[in-house]
């Protein structure tokens, strides 16, 4: 089982589907439906069927056009920002490099047909009644040249073959691309003087008053110091929270920033205060809150320069994230700054932190 909503486990069992990965209806089926029972058992019988044909394998299947589709079920659902991560990372692994600036690519050309909580209010369970994750698919299939569906999956069909057979049920809860929530994706890599090389915000999770926001920042050095923060009354309407030195080397691991953005929701500030992190959000995240700022503050990113009361200028439409300084001022500022000390720990942690690539990567062992 899993959370109801287009959180993290549920966004990346759909993806698998789109990658070729896992076979249809793994991203939707309820855990309690006896349909489930089925999948289990198709999917052991598969992986079997596999095992002694040797292959196809893996690699056969993560190819650059699979995680191509993958970013655009992505973009069509809206899904989790830790998509990216786990994307990126699955391609990594395969030996595919992947441009972030492909994922925007992806995300101009294909809307967002289809929102799940925490971003409307229809859940999983609306989704596999309306036809699953191939449906979906079907949908975004009559943008031409968006997927490519000769692409091989589990099952032994082409993607083609599995949205061919797919039925889509519900035209509210997978909208006709003429009345797409959006023209674009749901998901947005940003980039600026903040995040040179990326940075990601769920579009689909953000009131249209915050697509566009300039406030000054308040800045903190972990979660747990923003947490206090907010909670204090430090953070006000029109600030940009600043949570750094949480990234895959500086947290090390790169904890997930829900809290503090239920915190900020809580008090009422949602649609008036935007946070900014080189750490990484719950699936549940909504709101202007921008994850997997690169480079993260431990490895020298401007995020970890930025001073309370620094203006911060957020456009997700423009996709840009910046701080509104001149460069003589971040020149002194770097030429100042201390050098980054890792947090006390020893054994794996502490190695880890020293072999961890940024979130642009996937945060990726080297």
């Amino acid at each position: 089982g899993s959370c109801s909503g287009m959180f993290t486990a549920n966004s990346m069992n759909c993806l698998c589907e789109a990658i070729g990965l896992a076979l249809p209806g793994n991203g939707s089926i309820l855990a309690d439906d006896p349909a489930r029972r089925g999948l289990w058992r198709a999917a052991a019988i598969r992986a079997v069927e596999l095992a002694r044909a040797e292959g196809p394998r893996p690699r056969d299947l993560v190819t650059i056009a699979a995680i191509d589709n993958a970013f655009a079920l992505d973009m069509a659902m809206g899904g989790s920002t830790n998509t990216v991560l786990h994307t990126l990372a699955i391609a990594r692994e395969a030996g595919i490099e992947y441009d972030l600036d492909r994922i925007n690519d992806i995300s101009r050309r294909c809307p967002n047909v289809c929102k799940v909580s925490p971003s409307s209010a229809y859940h999983m369970e609306d989704v596999d009644a309306a036809g699953g994750v191939y449906a979906i698919l079907k949908r975004i299939a009559d943008i031409p040249g968006l997927l490519d569906t000769s692409c091989l999956t589990v099952n032994g069909k082409t993607l083609g073959e599995n949205i061919a057979a797919a039925v889509i049920k519900d035209e509210e809860v997978i909208r006709p691309l003429g009345k797409a929530y959006s023209k674009d994706g749901g998901l947005t890599i940003m980039r600026g003087n903040l995040a040179e090389q990326g940075a990601v915000v769920k579009k689909a999770g953000v009131a249209a008053s915050m697509l566009k926001f300039e406030g000054k920042a308040v800045c903190f050095d972990s979660q747990e110091d923003a947490c206090e923060g907010i909670l204090a009354g430090k953070v006000k309407a029109g600030h940009v929270v600043v949570i750094r030195y949480e990234g895959p080397r500086g947290g090390p691991g790169m904890q997930e920033m829900l809290a503090p953005t239920s915190y900020i929701m809580g008090a009422g500030l949602g649609e008036s205060v935007a946070l900014i992190t080189d750490g990484r959000f719950s699936g549940g995240t909504r709101g202007a809150c921008i994850g997997h700022v690169s480079p993260e503050a431990a490895e020298g990113g401007l995020i970890g320069l930025l001073r309370d009361g620094d203006p911060v200028r957020i456009d997700i439409p423009e996709r840009r994230l910046e701080a509104l300084l001149d460069e003589a001022e971040i020149a002194r500022r770097r030429a100042d700054a201390p050098a980054w000390q890792p947090r006390a720990l020893g054994g794996w942690l502490r190695r880890y932190a020293t072999i961890v690539g940024n979130a642009s990567s996937g945060a990726s062992l080297s």
